[in-house]
């Protein structure tokens, strides 16, 4: 846990002896976990995951000038402790404030509230195995604002990778990372970023064999009708193929009482709406100026073994909060 005079931190010790901020030193006792960070809004959380390892995580809810003046802080802490020898891997969206207060940035983030591609994903663990084996001083510092899901899917990820790709004297590593995961992030908020991290692991153990055919998707049925003002919605489909939309559906007048409805993806002449890679599907609610997210679900098509995806309501994201769908 780092300390500073204006500044709290929250994280546990990562290490497995529990060590003191930014020292090689054991202490006695345990740290203080965060236990509600997103309500934190006066300060960062600094710690080791691992030895070689820190999260820095700061409240989407700081000032400008309060987030400015935090990283400073973090800054000289991190410098006085290592030098020139660690790297601020950048897991939100680009800040310059980073380029400004720290030497070494790589921006290495994706979108609010979408699991990261599975690509990007692959080579945020490169990059940090990467830079942690040019030199034994080095140390990669995973920098998030808001939601710290983020944090974990890559700490998750990470610890996957070392377990494949590491060594045996990584174990102790791998230890401190799922403490750190169970004392400071929690279960992942998204079921997407959860499926990512799956897909991830069932690569790197051969478990999942990369597809690299297209899939063509035919049609998405919805069991169970949201259900908005006076019952119902009035339901339409988004697909996403990476970050680019390539399909809109019409809007579904759904009842209440229906059980379920059917989207027809396919067109005449064609087999069905071709997809390829990270994909998006996203239900909303269409009002007269507006419209509300229902559910949103990803999943990468090299993943896909079966003629039919199936998901549960707690493995949608928004819906798994049970707003709208009913079980």
């Amino acid at each position: 846990m780092l300390r500073s005079t204006s500044y709290t931190s929250g994280f546990a010790g990562g290490g497995a002896d529990d060590r003191d901020p930014l020292t090689s030193q054991p202490r006695a006792g345990g740290g203080r976990s965060c236990a509600a960070p997103e309500t934190n809004g006066g300060g960062m959380d600094l710690g080791y995951v691992t030895e070689r390892i820190i999260a820095m995580w700061f409240p989407a809810v700081m000032s400008r000038n309060q987030y400015r003046h935090a990283q400073r802080q973090a800054a000289i802490m991190l410098g006085n402790k290592h030098g020139d020898n660690y790297m601020v891997f950048n897991l939100s969206e680009p800040k310059r404030v980073l380029r400004n207060e720290h030497k070494h940035v790589k921006e290495v983030g994706w979108a609010i509230e979408l699991a990261p591609p599975l690509e990007r994903l692959c080579s945020v663990c490169k990059d940090i195995d990467s830079w942690l084996a040019g030199d034994q001083h080095r140390i990669a510092v995973l920098h998030v604002r808001g939601n710290k899901d983020k944090l974990g899917v890559i700490v998750a990820a990470y610890m996957h990778y070392s377990s494949i790709c590491g060594n045996a004297e990584q174990a102790l590593d791998r230890f401190s990372m799922r403490k750190f995961l169970d004392d400071n992030v929690g279960p992942l908020r998204l079921p997407s970023n959860k499926r990512y991290v799956d897909y991830f692991a069932g690569l790197l153990s051969h478990n999942i064999k990369i597809n690299a055919a297209p899939m063509y998707l035919t049609h998405v049925t919805v069991l169970g009708a949201p259900t908005f003002q006076n019952g119902g919605c009035r339901a339409f489909l988004k697909i996403y193929e990476g970050h680019t939309p390539v399909y809109t559906s019409g809007v579904y007048s759904v009842s209440d009482g229906i059980q379920q409805f059917t989207v027809n993806v396919t067109t005449e002449g064609r087999k069905g709406l071709p997809l390829r890679g990270d994909i998006l599907v996203k239900c909303y609610h269409r009002r007269e100026e507006s419209r509300e997210p229902i559910f949103a679900c990803q999943f990468h098509t090299c993943a896909v073994a079966d003629h039919t995806l199936s998901f549960t309501r707690q493995e949608l994201d928004i819906a798994c909060n049970g707003k709208f769908i009913s079980p």
